[in-house]
């Protein structure tokens, strides 16, 4: 019973992080496309309120209901399970990089669109908290898929992560190619 429940509450702790970075990303894609810094200042507080509201609760959730089913049925066996340990080293790599760059960068974002500062357009710009925003789904994914498939060699592993950064690195490059704000500044 004690790991169907654990189980259940990691996946809720997945539902609500994932959720929550895919209403980042298109609240991100929304404010992407808006000229108007009314549209993009409502972008960036849906952002934040995503982060707030789903992400952080979600990632929580998720670490607190992983660390007791790792420390109550793997134990000291975690470094012997290579899908284990690079699920926890991810996760734990992701909390901190979505909890600082992604986050603060949202944050300042969202701060300097309720002013007419020019630092606005630099921080629009950010190639790095534009890599770290777009490697947050690509990211899950991995761990998602390392806890489904668990590999026990490190070649899939690997495989995977540098997938999850081609992806981030592709899009960090197309995206802002791709969606350009609108001619009328509607978004």
């Amino acid at each position: 019973m004690t790991y169907e429940l654990l189980r259940f509450a990691h996946l809720v702790g997945v539902l609500l992080m994932g959720g929550g970075l895919l209403a980042v990303f298109m609240a991100d894609l929304h404010g992407r496309r808006s000229r108007d810094a009314a549209a993009f200042a409502e972008a960036a507080a849906l952002v934040a309120r995503c982060y707030d509201a789903l992400v952080v609760p979600g990632a929580l959730v998720l670490a607190a209901a992983g660390a007791a089913m790792t420390a109550v049925f793997h134990g000291a066996a975690v470094l012997d399970q290579p899908w284990l340990l690079a699920m926890i080293v991810l996760f734990a790599l992701e909390f901190i990089e979505g909890n600082t760059i992604t986050r603060l960068a949202f944050r300042r974002l969202r701060r300097l669109s309720r002013t007419d500062d020019p630092a606005l357009a630099a921080a629009r710009a950010s190639r790095l908290a534009a890599f770290t925003h777009f490697l947050d789904l690509p990211a899950l994914g991995v761990i998602v898929g390392l806890g489904v498939f668990r590999p026990m060699t490190w070649p899939p592993i690997i495989a995977a992560v540098a997938a999850a950064l081609a992806v981030a690195a592709v899009l960090t490059a197309a995206v802002p190619r791709l969606v350009r704000p609108s001619p009328s500044g509607a978004a």
